[in-house]
Order: structure tokens, then C-alpha cells, then sequence
């Protein structure tokens, strides 16, 4: 009888990374890296034991703008992190900047300013950045600058390939969310056991970029993320990386079930491909035509401005107390 938990079993095949802001709970996992987002730090302030992290931002740095704070809060939580994974943390560029490649550049060098000024050096760091057409080219300028990028909210193809090409370091293409918007769309035709593990659609699209990236030997990392339960997970044993919430690594950690490997990078080779470029107007028109694409990137867009408002607000709110 298996007695490996699940999650060591993925480990073989799979780089495992922890999808939190809540560094508190990361040792226990051991991942290699760590990622964050606005919605991620909101739910890890509203928690009494990082209260403190966002009143001693706004006490020592009293003088500072708003965007200032921001940047040092999650620089702070960036540090605590990485002083427990081995690896690399993705801090995630103001969402409201995502159709501004030249403010997106800006605001990702003084990130990794205050890293540096931390004593954390760049490649430990991944910044990230919507995957629009102004953030991939945010991010085509910033790897020429060698400072690596994580472009998340990446729902097709379309975005994957353009990332290819602008060479970033690490895509980050969503499953759960992918998955979301089909089941909502199909309503009550919708089949759980159908599309479940390898038929899942957000299991298929990360599938689908993951072959053409190893077929044509791109060295881009693809990372799954936006996971909804660990079925959509094991579909992809064998992804370059895989961000994984607490509590799903959780389960993984309490099951004995086997784990195969489903992706691999020398069978990959063998699927036919064709090679695809986009300039920013078919990058567009292609984008458009894939109406989950460019709903779920708006929405995603929308979803981590709220949450960096209310961040904002937290911090206000600190610096009046």
C-alpha cells in the first residue's frame, strides 16, 4: 500500500509552489517558490498577526505616498517569504497599471530597487504583471533589463505564445478560472464527470501551451495556477511548476493516492505544432475572438484593483491610527 503523501509524489515530477501571502504556513509545505498577488496580501493583513507588518509600513515611512507603502508592504511580505522558500517570490505590478507598458516598467524597477536595498538579489524575484498586450511588452523590456517576469491572468494560447516571444521567464496560465467560466456557461448541461481531470478545460489549455512550448524549445517556464481541487492539479504532474493554494496542498499532503506524470517535455516534441507569431494587432483580433479569454483577463484585471484599493485603504487607515 502507498504510504507517500501525494504531495511528495508530485514533487517528482513538478516544481511546487505555494500560492499565498500567509508566509506562516509556508515551512510546513516545503515548496521551492512562492507566489503572491493584491488579493492574496489583502486576505493575509486582515489576519491579527500581520495587522503590525501594515501600522510599522506606514510608522516608519510616514512621509511616503501611497504607492510607496504599497510597494514596501509587499516587498515585506516578498522578504518573509523568501526567508522560507529556497527559492523565488512573484510580486505582482499595481493591476490598474496594465495598459501602461512605461509605468509598468517603472513600477517594476522600484520593486526590485527595494529588494535589492533588502539585501534580496533580482533573480530571486519574479515580477508580475497581466498578461495584455502593454504587459507583455513591459515585460519583453524588463527581461532585457535582467529582471525576470511571472505574466499572469493568462487564459489562451494567444497570450502564451506572445509571452514566448517577448521571452519572459514564467507564464502563469489559469485552470480553476478557465474551468469556471465553462461550467457557468454550459449551466445545467453541464457534465462534472466529463470534464473532470484530463478533459477539465483549464486542465487542456495549460496542456495545449505546455506542448508547444516544449515542442519548439521554448525556454519560458509554465507554471499552472487558479487551481478549484487537486484533480485539476494531478492532471498536470509533470508542468514546469505548479502554484497551489494552502489548502490544497493541504489535501495533497493528507492523501496517499498515486500520482503519474501526465505532462512530459520529450513526448510534448512529438505532437505536430505550428508555429505562430503575433504582432500587437492579430495579438488583439485573436484575443477578441476568444470571448473566455478577454472576459476572465478583464475580470481578473477588475478583481486585483478592488482588492489593491482595499489594501490602500487598510494602510490609511493604519497611518490614522
Amino acid at each position: 500500500m502507498n504510504q507517500v503523501p501525494a504531495l511528495n509524489q508530485l514533487k517528482q515530477y513538478t516544481t511546487v509552489v505555494a500560492d499565498t501571502g500567509n508566509f506562516a504556513q509556508l515551512a510546513q509545505y516545503q515548496p521551492q517558490d512562492a507566489t503572491t498577488n493584491p488579493s492574496l496580501i489583502l486576505k493575509a493583513v486582515q489576519q491579527p498577526e500581520y495587522a503590525p507588518l501594515l501600522q510599522d509600513i506606514v510608522q516608519r515611512f510616514s512621509n511616503a505616498d501611497i504607492n510607496e507603502w504599497m510597494d514596501r508592504l509587499l516587498v515585506r511580505f516578498g522578504c518573509e517569504i523568501l526567508a522560507v522558500v529556497p527559492g523565488r517570490v512573484s510580486t505582482e505590478v499595481d493591476a490598474r497599471l496594465s495598459f501602461d507598458s512605461a509605468a509598468t516598467v517603472t513600477r517594476a524597477q522600484r520593486l526590485i530597487e527595494l529588494y535589492q536595498g533588502a539585501g534580496v538579489p533580482v533573480e530571486r524575484v519574479l515580477i508580475k504583471i497581466a498578461a495584455t498586450w502593454e504587459g507583455i511588452q513591459a515585460a519583453r523590456q524588463l527581461e532585457a533589463q535582467g529582471i525576470h517576469t511571472n505574466l499572469t491572468l493568462l487564459f489562451s494560447k494567444v497570450q502564451a505564445v506572445a509571452c514566448a516571444d517577448a521571452k519572459v521567464k514564467l507564464i502563469s496560465p489559469f485552470v480553476g478560472r478557465i474551468y469556471d467560466w465553462y461550467k457557468k456557461q454550459a449551466g445545467s448541461r453541464w457534465d462534472e464527470s466529463a470534464m473532470s481531470g484530463a478533459n477539465d478545460p483549464g486542465v487542456c489549455s495549460v496542456r495545449e501551451i505546455y506542448h508547444y512550448f516544449k515542442h519548439f524549445g521554448i525556454a519560458t517556464e509554465v507554471m499552472g495556477a487558479s487551481f478549484r481541487n487537486t484533480g485539476q492539479i494531478l492532471a498536470l504532474a509533470g508542468c514546469d511548476l505548479l502554484t497551489i493554494s494552502p489548502e490544497l496542498l493541504s489535501e495533497l499532503e493528507s492523501s496517499n493516492a498515486p500520482v503519474t506524470q501526465a505532462l512530459n517535455a520529450e513526448a510534448a516534441r512529438s505532437h505536430p505544432q505550428e508555429a505562430l507569431h503575433y504582432d500587437e494587432a492579430r495579438f488583439r483580433f485573436a484575443l477578441n475572438e476568444d470571448a473566455m479569454a478577454t472576459e476572465k483577463l478583464a475580470e481578473g484585471i477588475r478583481a486585483f484593483t478592488a482588492d489593491t484599493l482595499k489594501l490602500e485603504a487598510l494602510l490609511r487607515q493604519s497611518s490614522a491610527l
